[in-house]
């Protein structure tokens, strides 16, 4: 290791994430306008963001759900295309090699999902259904990471199928927000999250990974996110009319 002006505490984290010849560049030599190292770092920094913020998206959301008893406004398919979406783009991600800053909030964000997937079937008196969509999707999850089970041109088919899915998940949601004219118990957080998480992700594809379905994914799980916010922008103080929001479990599918 080069001499360094940092701690070694601090150095030694800082080039496990952005590399040894970047660290040596923009921290050793103070060169921080250096264009490669400078792009690559951002990118990392931005990647671990994304992936930090990924751990607590959705946990507005569960709480929400979880405090009110209610999943009101909010759309059952949209979670179940997601959580699919989620398993199929972290077993591509992890079998061609990809760096985790790269994906690796699609791994906590589909953990949430699946949790808030279970409680709108509990909340819905469907419990039971929760316990085969649990074991499905854990048989599921383990046949995508198996190669004997599922091949590497099979695993991109599926990925894919992921970009309509992803936008497939959102529709429900977005057409539920403008039938009611009301976010109900959707998170303001997770929302905004996810769309400046997935715009920011946009940068980190095109940085570190030459993968064309990968960035038309982003690019288009960008612009459904953006139109959710914008729901949420517009509807931020509007109130739900009387009785509407019962559960309901037609409603919510």
């Amino acid at each position: 290791m080069t001499d360094s002006w940092l701690p070694s505490i601090l150095r030694s984290p800082l080039a496990a994430l952005i590399g040894e010849s970047c660290t040596v560049t923009l921290v050793d030599k103070l060169e921080i306008l250096e264009p490669h190292c400078l792009r690559h770092a951002l990118s990392k920094g931005l990647g671990l963001g994304i992936v930090l913020g990924g751990c607590v998206v959705k946990l507005p959301q569960l709480f929400k759900i979880v405090k009110s008893k209610s999943v009101a406004g909010i759309s059952l398919s949209s979670y179940v295309l997601e959580v699919l979406a989620n398993v199929i783009t972290i077993a591509y991600n992890f079998r061609n090699g990809y760096a985790f800053t790269t994906y690796g909030e699609a791994v906590f964000i589909g953990v949430q999902n699946f949790i808030i997937t279970l409680l709108m079937l509990v909340f819905t008196g469907r419990a039971s259904l929760g316990a085969v969509t649990g074991a499905l999707l854990l048989v599921f999850t383990y046949s995508l990471f198996d190669i004997s089970l599922i091949g590497g041109s099979l695993l991109s088919t599926l990925y894919g199928l992921t970009i309509p899915l992803v936008i497939s998940s959102r529709i429900p949601q977005i057409y539920t927000i403008h039938k009611n004219k009301y976010t109900g118990q959707l998170s303001a957080f997770a929302v905004f999250n996810y769309f400046f998480g997935t715009a920011a992700r946009l940068y980190t594809t095109l940085v570190e990974v030459d993968d064309s379905l990968v960035l038309l994914g982003n690019v288009l799980a960008t612009i459904a996110n953006g139109v959710l916010a914008a729901q949420m922008l517009y509807y931020w103080n509007a109130t739900a009319p009387k009785d509407k929001y019962r559960l309901d479990t037609k409603k919510n599918e």
